[in-house]
């Protein structure tokens, strides 16, 4: 007995379903992530690390650390009010202050 179409159809539906989903679920560099950073080896440079943040859409991105964590912190500004930005290993920028997380 041979498969219908629909029923291939229906099976590879299913199987692309968790990439679609994996797909809507990414951070871009334009879109500060809620939560706190994930602490891990950061290998961006502190240039690279303030391009992304400015590309999240912060300014006047100063006082650039890397903390114990691998987390680059800093003070910069988004819509006219100053803030504590950070990015993490993986390239998410948080504003605040909150502490790294293991994920």
């Amino acid at each position: 007995m041979r498969p219908t179409i629909s029923a291939i159809a229906l099976v590879a539906a299913l199987m692309a379903s968790p990439l679609a989903l994996a797909q809507t679920q990414t951070t871009t560099p334009s879109q500060p992530t809620a939560g706190a950073p994930a602490a891990g080896a950061n290998s961006f440079t502190e240039g690279q690390a303030r391009s992304r943040i400015e590309a999240a859409g912060f300014t006047n991105v100063t006082d650039l650390r890397k903390d114990d964590n691998g987390v680059w912190r800093g003070r910069a500004m988004r819509n006219g009010t100053p803030t504590a930005v950070a990015l993490d290993f993986q390239g998410n920028v948080t504003e605040g202050t909150a502490p790294a997380v293991n994920r």
